[in-house]
């Protein structure tokens, strides 16, 4: 797992990465017990997190950027059912046979497919489920589907509408939150700034932007 990949980014992050659709959080609970236990491997700055949490499940939110571990949590501040682990996809930290539910969103493209296999047989109880989220396009990211046809041997795949709006701050914020985009005080940054602003200036209606995504619930087996 690529633990420096979002720093100075999470502020970023947390403002302006889109979250998931009500829809979607409410499929996940049909999935699994009502009492489940949750990991939430890669929380970053706990999106899926908190959407999660108002519904009382116990989660454990692993994380191990520093930036992002921050602002996840000012996010689940207002949920005493969250507990924050500093550990990676690879090495959680948790204790073995303690969760009944493994979800990682918009995160399983940069683990250790294998290594991650083998914490998730470490920290699964016996029935336990694994659950990858993530947004895309119409199509799904061609690197996510490469992560998710390492991890799973047969995968329920169920899609999402996802409509996003960005103003024009919002949809600088959006990229400054990607990895490798060049951030202020990088040589590339005003060209890139000029890039954006291009892109949001012939797409916009009345100073918005629509972007269309879809969010992707995969779940299955992975022994």
């Amino acid at each position: 797992m690529n633990i420096g990949a979002f720093t100075g980014r999470a502020e970023a992050y947390a403002k302006a990465r889109p979250g998931y659709p009500d829809e979607a959080v409410e499929y996940i609970r049909t999935l699994i017990p009502p009492n489940a236990v949750f990991a939430d491997i890669g929380a970053g700055t706990g999106i899926l997190t908190a959407l999660i949490a108002r519904y009382g499940y116990e989660i454990f939110a692993i994380e191990p950027n520093r930036d992002m571990l921050e602002q996840l949590a000012k996010t689940i501040a207002p949920f005493p059912n969250v507990k924050i682990f500093d550990g990676t996809a690879e090495s959680t930290k948790l204790p073995s046979n303690c969760v009944d539910v493994i979800i990682n969103a918009q995160a399983l493209k940069r683990f250790d497919i294998e290594k991650f296999r083998a914490e998730c047989l470490r920290i699964g109880k016996s029935n336990h489920i694994v659950i990858t989220v993530f947004n895309g396009g119409i199509e799904a990211n061609t690197g996510y589907e490469k992560a998710t046809g390492a991890l799973y041997q047969n995968p329920v795949v169920k899609k999402f509408f996802n409509p996003l709006s960005f103003t024009r701050e919002k949809w600088h914020l959006y990229y400054a939150s990607m990895e490798g985009v060049p951030l202020k005080g990088d040589v590339r940054y005003d060209a890139w700034i000029t890039e954006l602003n291009a892109k949001f200036d012939c797409c916009n209606e009345d100073g918005v932007l629509h972007k269309d995504e879809i969010t992707y619930v995969y779940s299955g087996e992975i022994a």
